[in-house]
């Protein structure tokens, strides 16, 4: 069992990651009777009030990833044209905190949003336009593309499946929800590399920070 600060994956009925819920709405959808099945291990037990005839006390076991009723409209986000909100956290652990022009790596205060084809140039602020980049490289770049300012780029970027952002999104993602997200990835996804990699050097076991 783990603590009550493990988030839980949500899904809808034919499995298609949704989002990351925490207990307190994990219990509720047990409660409204809204999961279909469990998958996982168990991560908690949440105790209720008492019954007043049995006085049996009522028990919640919530598993680490819960399928659900009633999610039908959120089933667009795996269409093609699907392309999940832009953010800065997001968009750094896309690119693992590495600034894509000079290959350091540096924590999220240090880094910036580039747009590859500036927005002065036509460029657009979309997944496919943008990069982390660290502050030195951003500023030396400046309004420029990559090949004007001799920067070439050390990874093409990409716009995440929903599958993607939802483990991009994810703070703390165990083995079996790490199992469960990646066969959700496109085949082509830069992400399987390096999950491999994580797995190969140990760094993923029950959980990814």
């Amino acid at each position: 069992m783990v603590g009550l600060h493990q988030e839980v994956l949500r899904t809808d009925v034919s499995g298609m990651p949704l989002e990351w819920i925490n207990y307190q709405e994990a219990v509720k959808l047990y409660h409204d009777q809204r999961v279909a099945y469990t998958c996982g291990s168990p991560l908690y037990k949440v105790h209720g009030g008492v019954n007043s005839i049995s006085q049996q006390r009522s028990i919640i076991e919530v598993n680490s990833i819960i399928a659900t009723h009633g999610t039908h409209r959120a089933r667009h986000r795996n269409s093609a044209d699907y392309a999940p909100p832009l953010n800065n956290a997001t968009l750094f652990r896309r690119d693992q905190q590495i600034c894509l022009y000079c290959g350091e790596r540096f924590r999220n205060s240090e880094l910036s949003r580039d747009h590859v084809t500036p927005i002065s140039g036509g460029g657009t602020d979309t997944w496919n336009n943008v990069v982390t980049a660290c502050r030195r490289c951003n500023n030396h770049k400046a309004d420029r593309s990559p090949e004007n300012a001799n920067m070439p780029l050390l990874a093409v970027p990409f716009t995440p499946t929903h599958a993607e952002y939802i483990f991009l999104k994810g703070r703390r993602i165990l083995a079996d929800q790490m199992e469960f997200l990646s066969a959700h990835f496109p085949r082509t996804s830069p992400l399987h590399q390096r999950l491999n990699a994580a797995n190969a050097t140990g760094e993923i076991t029950e959980e990814t920070a």
